[in-house]
């Protein structure tokens, strides 16, 4: 299984981005991939509210850089500043990058 790290958009609509980014992850699944959410996973613990906590969430999501094989963008919703940020450190650490759509969805 390729080891993936899943993007999606968090702030804003958080109830509709959450629902998006479950299908995303299943979508990841159904692709036979191990994906990793840690926009799912962290906020659960951490306050995406509070710029330190949001940090620390988003290194560790980053720290797994290293051991992914691909880094997918799932566009749908549109990229939020966090995806943007993301994309360029994939850039700048040559790990392979997709975009995905799975539905189309009003912005």
């Amino acid at each position: 299984m390729k080891k993936v790290i899943l993007e999606s958009p968090y702030a804003g609509d958080i109830e509709r981005n959450l629902a998006y980014a479950k299908d995303c992850l299943k979508d990841s699944l159904m692709r036979g991939e191990a994906p990793i959410a840690s926009h799912l996973l962290y906020t659960m613990v951490l306050d995406d509210n509070v710029p330190e906590e949001r940090d620390t969430g988003i290194k560790a999501g980053l720290a797994w850089l290293e051991k992914a094989d691909l880094h997918v963008f799932y566009v749908d919703l549109g990229m939020s500043k966090g995806m943007e940020y993301a994309m360029d450190i994939a850039e700048s650490c040559g790990i392979e990058i997709e975009i995905r759509e799975i539905r189309k969805c009003q912005k």
